[in-house]
């Protein structure tokens, strides 16, 4: 059961998009935690097109439970390198005009 305000908090709360872009789990891993109970969610829609939301907390166990420790390690390294070359001053494109 999720703590009082976690699905307020930000950074709690990740679409199944966005944890299939970070965990690189299947949309069929998060619906098969939701459906054992092992995972919350909530339905949203954007301009028609549904997604759902779970908490990056019950998420993460969960994946550690199914995929094993390393593999979540692995895959928060990887999403945090990511970012950092995304975010550094001279990672983009210089305009060549």
């Amino acid at each position: 059961m999720a703590e009082y305000g976690e699905w307020n908090r930000k950074g709690a709360v990740l679409s199944d998009v966005t944890a299939q872009k970070e965990y690189g789990v299947t949309r069929d891993l998060i619906m098969k935690g939701i459906q054992v109970g092992k995972l919350e969610y909530r339905e949203g829609a954007v301009w028609g097109n549904p997604y759902i939301r779970v908490l990056r907390s019950q998420l993460e166990l969960y994946i550690v439970e199914e995929l094993g420790s390393e593999y979540l390690v692995s895959k928060k390294s990887q999403t945090e390198l990511r970012t950092i070359r995304h975010n550094e001053p001279g990672s983009r494109p210089r305009d060549t005009r």
